[in-house]
């Protein structure tokens, strides 16, 4: 069975209407990033970066899975699929994906402020201040912030080096260290990009670059590839 990773960024969730930080202005949601996703943030006020968080927590819950979340969970009728997503949402999950991994947690989880191995589901939105992990130390989201360790990204790579097709849907490949991805997959094998503001890519061996937004380009792609109406 052919094995196709797909890395899935903030584009395809600004569809189900979750806005993203962009590094262009460096704002999410009228906050500066480094102001609420950066450790030196949590340690410096963590009641307004997990109030911060407990709100977009409950705008993720409140979103929906949108055609281009529905299209990947296709593929798997055919292929083996992994999705390497920068999301922090759960759209994927709840489209009914079956192999996820997130590179920089998922805010439908807590973890520990001690050890951030230590993970757990939240009932609800709300993480609370005072709500502790089994070390004795607060809550806080399951997510990476700037100037913390990545550390899904080895995994992803193999993930990367081993794909018979790859597939970018949403991001513009300019946030590293996931924009390296794409240079772990092996040289003949083919490579789509959907994104309608994406830059010109160089360098990349048997690219093919879609410049519509996901819920159309990524729908396209997975009928193509499935034979739909043929």
């Amino acid at each position: 069975m052919k094995r196709i990773a797909v890395l899935t960024g903030a584009g395809i969730s600004a569809e189900s209407g979750l806005k993203t930080f962009r590094d262009t202005d460096g704002l999410w949601e009228g906050f500066d990033v480094y102001d609420v996703a950066t450790p030196e943030a949590w340690a410096r006020n963590p009641v307004m970066v997990q109030d911060f968080y407990n709100q977009r927590r409950r705008t993720v819950l409140e979103a929906e899975p949108n055609a281009a979340h529905r299209a990947l969970v296709k593929l798997e009728e055919r292929f083996d699929v992994t999705i390497i997503t920068q999301n922090i949402d759960d759209l994927h999950e709840r489209a009914g994906s079956s192999d996820i991994l997130h590179l920089h947690g998922v805010i439908t989880r807590s973890q520990s402020d001690k050890n951030p191995d230590l993970t757990y589901p939240i009932e609800g939105w709300e993480i609370k201040m005072g709500e502790l992990c089994e070390l004795g130390s607060q809550l806080r989201p399951h997510v990476v912030w700037f100037g913390e360790a990545v550390p899904m990204i080895e995994k992803a790579a193999q993930i990367c080096s081993q794909a018979d097709l790859f597939m970018v849907i949403g991001t513009s490949l300019q946030v590293y260290p996931a924009a390296g991805l794409i240079n772990y997959v092996k040289r003949n094998v083919p490579k789509i990009l959907v994104d309608p503001n994406l830059r010109e890519i160089d360098a990349v061996a048997n690219l093919e670059v879609i410049t519509d937004k996901a819920t159309v380009g990524v729908v396209q792609v997975v009928e193509r590839m499935l034979g739909v109406g043929r």
